[in-house]
């Protein structure tokens, strides 16, 4: 009997304390489709899980249906009072009502959030952003990819209400405008992160404003936006911890450009696909320069010849990991096994297909 007693003691302790222990670092790296699922398997679970707040700071809504009710739904749980992400990428069902509702309903539910994103959630507005900006003091990270919808106004009131963001994706967002970069530019000074991505409304004057002020940025995508000159791209110079730039379709920079780009020498990663105006010798000061390399796209650039391959194997050849020349019919070569003789680590040759 004793020993039966001693067992039902111990089986006791177990789950009290080896299995809550386990499920705390278990349920940390679950999905939170999973995470949701368990809570069904038992009371005990359920409970167990609930009190854990850390593992209630995602609420992960990407790709899904009804998504406007269903965070409506999930705002309205106490275990999610803390929530920091909000991924609503690409979800459907999601309208300007919806958050105007999180706002009226929820005002102190958004309070620790420091992560949302409404990439391709098309049917935000102005005025969806700026109810659920007004709620979200402490938001970092916002992003809006892929919305025609929102406009200068929309930008606007983002600065109003969030004073903190560093990090801001704006990519595909055709109507903003230059007033949007002047906002910008004023508010957020401490920017490490910006993408604006084929929005092809900014011009010099915009972007301008944006490197003069946010000289903090380390990763800058101009992809696809050809109708900036080098009276903007020379002054990317002024970002002294730049890691990531992409120029993708730049056809105005010139070599003189790239050139004052150059000066980023913490560059890792540059992108010239289709850069159609710049030779060796923008290459060549880029390579003498910019010796931490890891990714370099020269796609589609025909003035460039083999020689700015030859300096670019003495400054990057311990570095480079992708190089693209595909298109480059100055180069002649570029196969895999003479560019790997070049650059040894190189695992990736294609960027564009």
């Amino acid at each position: 009997m004793e020993a039966k007693k001693v067992t039902e003691e111990e089986a006791e302790t177990w789950r009290r304390e080896i299995v809550t222990s386990v499920m705390r670092l278990v349920s940390s790296r679950l999905p939170q489709t999973d995470l949701i699922s368990l809570l069904l398997v038992s009371p005990w679970l359920y409970r167990t899980l609930v009190s854990y707040p850390s593992i209630w700071l995602n609420i992960d809504l990407r790709e899904m249906t009804n998504a406007g009710d269903r965070l409506l739904a999930a705002l309205s749980l106490p275990r999610y009072r803390q929530v920091k992400h909000i991924n609503l990428e690409f979800a459907q069902g999601v309208v300007d009502s919806h958050l105007k509702l999180v706002k009226a309903r929820c005002p102190d539910a958004l309070l620790s959030l420091e992560c949302l994103n409404l990439n391709g959630c098309q049917k935000i507005s102005d005025s969806g952003i700026e109810d659920i900006t007004s709620i979200c003091p402490k938001l970092k990270v916002f992003s809006i990819y892929w919305n025609v919808r929102v406009t200068d106004a929309g930008i606007r009131h983002l600065v109003k209400h969030c004073r903190h963001i560093i990090d801001l994706n704006l990519s595909g967002c055709k109507s903003l405008t230059d007033k949007s970069m002047g906002l910008v530019a004023e508010s957020y000074q401490e920017l490490e992160s910006l993408n604006i991505t084929r929005c092809v409304k900014i011009t010099d004057d915009g972007l301008l404003k944006v490197l003069q002020k946010c000289s903090s940025l380390q990763t800058l995508n101009l992809y696809a936006l050809s109708g900036f000159t080098d009276k903007a791209y020379k002054k990317i110079s002024l970002l002294a911890d730049l890691r990531f730039l992409d120029l993708c379709g730049a056809q105005n920079i010139s070599d003189e450009g790239i050139g004052d780009i150059a000066k980023c020498n913490k560059l890792k990663s540059l992108n010239l696909t289709w850069c159609v105006r710049i030779t060796d010798a923008g290459v060549i000061t880029m390579a003498n320069s910019c010796t931490s390399l890891e990714f370099l796209s020269l796609f589609g650039i025909v003035g460039v010849t083999d020689r700015c391959l030859e300096i670019l194997s003495q400054t990057c050849s311990t570095t480079l990991t992708t190089l693209d020349v595909n298109g480059c019919i100055g180069i002649k070569k570029r196969s895999r096994e003479e560019l790997l003789k070049m650059f040894p680590r190189l695992t990736c040759f294609k960027v564009h297909s």
